[in-house]
């Protein structure tokens, strides 16, 4: 072994490696850091290189893995509902209601109600109300986002703000939810968002500074040491955190590295080309890159808005005239995908329904005739409908599988607000992560929280089981469970190949040492306790980032 000395060994335990299942005869149980790098993979032996300065860290059998990588998520957002008025814990209308009541009444100073995170499942239909909003708040305007910030729950005086009414057309790209006499209900979706959206107060620079950091630790304790950001501009009530990013990368207090995708404005056509250029080069600084381009292609299934092949059934299982939104026109998107490619862009489409990821898959496809191979790996995000045809074409064209595997499981959203409205062949083409994997596809995972957890843990025992932890219910299309391996994979080297970061994602020597110890082996237990792990150590560079006492 070589003679110097290591920053760091971890001894001990089991290691996943590329090539090897923990705990398998022969495999490693030890690995040495030096200067930020792995520098050495074994047994015993590694433990030669560990000197008078080295830090020793043992595993006691617990699990060496890479670090997570979330390939969609906004931390900012996040971070910014966690201080405002959070209603990601309510899962009623009651809870909900009071949570608002509760924020509104100890922030007597804030001018208007912000935050959001509610629910759709805790309402009726999954649409709340002005008036129930108009009742706890009835002086100051609210508007606040639902967990997917694809609509916001608004009360009447934000509307009146707004100068929203029964005669208010609905935007491009939006929808008014109405009553039966045509008023306003005080629900906004997708583009409607911004009718109110656009008047409430922009979080300071000071604030989303705060909300970042607070993110970024909250991230690191779930073993997370880079991700991709899925929108970097003002859009849809999120704020443009791509001064943030570049300011913490300038200073050194960007700890995790970050992908930024610079949101493409679906209103614009190819003009706005130049405008992204000139951001990709001012805003990469040391770990925060923004070289990837955020397509929004839909919406989502529970709102009519994922784009699909077919209409949607209406409550008593009947053909609507509705086949969901297309933001960006289908014609024309195969230009703009080939264009940004030629530049060196990655594509990070929004894709939840089948036309929606048809339309992005034949839009890689026009990339890849006109310009050939190339190394930016475009990928498709939420893949809730993938129509089978669709399938093996990911792999074909290089496209990556961008799975947020938390939303694949029976749950109210999904059998009340989805289900009916699918029917029963479609409802099986969902979240078709075994289907993609055996037809070879690249699988990335991320949890586009605020959305959902951002926990790795949670996505990857739902990934394995098809199920939420606890729940006693049925399995969901079983048949696309990934094995443990294959889910740890997405979330580690499948969305290291996404943010193009090569040199992460494995544990082998000469890789950047972004690690997490586990507080155990999840291979050595039950699939159904996978959700019982927890993260104990993460290391960016062989240096902590967030660490549990005892470690």
């Amino acid at each position: 072994m070589n003679s110097h000395h290591a920053d760091l060994v971890l001894t001990g335990g089991h290691v996943l490696t590329p090539d090897g299942l923990p705990g398998s005869p022969g495999g490693a149980t030890s690995v040495a850091v030096t200067g930020g790098r792995v520098t050495a993979v074994g047994r015993d032996e590694v433990l030669d290189l560990a000197g008078p300065s080295t830090r020793v860290v043992d595993l006691a059998g617990r699990l060496l893995i890479p670090g997570f990588q979330d390939a969609h998520v906004h931390p900012a957002t996040a971070g910014l509902e966690m201080v405002h008025c959070d209603l990601t814990a309510a899962r009623t209308a009651a809870k909900t209601v009071a949570a608002v009541a509760a924020y509104a009444t100890t922030h007597t100073d804030r001018a208007w109600i912000t935050g959001g995170g509610w629910s759709m499942e805790a309402f009726e239909g999954g649409a709340p109300h002005r008036s129930a909003l108009d009742a706890v708040v009835p002086d100051r305007p609210a508007y606040l986002p639902n967990r997917d910030h694809h609509g916001a729950w608004v009360n009447s005086r934000a509307l009146e703000l707004a100068g929203v009414t029964r005669h208010t057309p609905d935007p491009a790209g939006g929808r008014i939810e109405r009553d039966a006499d045509g008023e306003p209900t005080g629900l906004l979706q997708e583009g409607a968002m911004d009718l109110v959206g656009r008047l409430a107060p922009a979080p300071s620079p000071a604030e989303l500074r705060a909300a970042l950091v607070r993110a970024q630790e909250h991230l690191h304790a779930l073993g997370i040491t880079a991700w991709q950001d899925a929108i970097v501009g003002a859009v849809l009530g999120m704020p443009d955190v791509s001064a943030t990013y570049a300011a913490l990368a300038r200073e050194g207090a960007l700890t995790a590295r970050v992908v930024g995708a610079l949101w493409w404005d679906r209103d614009r056509g190819a003009e706005q080309i130049p405008e992204l250029l000139e951001r990709r080069a001012a805003l990469s600084h040391g770990r925060f890159r923004a070289d990837t381009v955020k397509i929004m292609l839909d919406g989502v299934a529970e709102t009519g808005t994922a784009a699909m092949l077919d209409p949607y059934l209406d409550g008593c299982g009947c053909p609507t005239g509705n086949r969901g939104t297309s933001f960006v026109d289908p014609e024309r998107l195969p230009g703009y995908v080939t264009e940004l490619d030629a530049l060196g862009f990655q594509v990070h489409f929004h894709a939840l329904g089948d036309r929606a990821v048809r339309d992005a898959l034949d839009a890689v496809e026009a990339a890849r005739q006109a310009n050939g191979p190339s190394a930016n790996r475009p990928h498709l995000a939420h893949l809730q409908v993938v129509h089978p045809d669709d399938v093996p074409r990911f792999a074909a064209l290089g496209a990556t599988a961008n799975l947020q595997p938390l939303w694949a499981a029976h749950e109210p959203q999904m059998d009340e607000l989805t289900i009916p409205f699918l029917g029963a062949e479609r409802a099986g083409w969902q979240y078709p992560f075994g289907s993609l994997h055996r037809a070879g596809a690249v699988l990335a995972a991320g949890s586009d929280w605020p959305v959902s957890s951002p926990d790795p843990i949670l996505g990857v025992h739902v990934a394995v089981n098809r199920v939420l932890p606890g729940s006693s219910g049925p399995v969901f299309l079983p048949r696309e469970r990934l094995d443990l391996r294959t889910a740890i994979t997405a979330y580690t080297a499948g969305s290291a190949y996404v943010n193009r970061l090569d040199d992460t994602g494995a544990i082998r020597p000469g890789a950047l040492a972004d690690l997490v110890v586990l507080d155990r082996d999840p291979f050595a237990g039950p699939p159904e306790a996978i959700h019982e792990t927890r993260v104990a150590l993460t290391l960016v560079e062989g240096e902590a980032v967030h660490e549990v006492s005892g470690t």
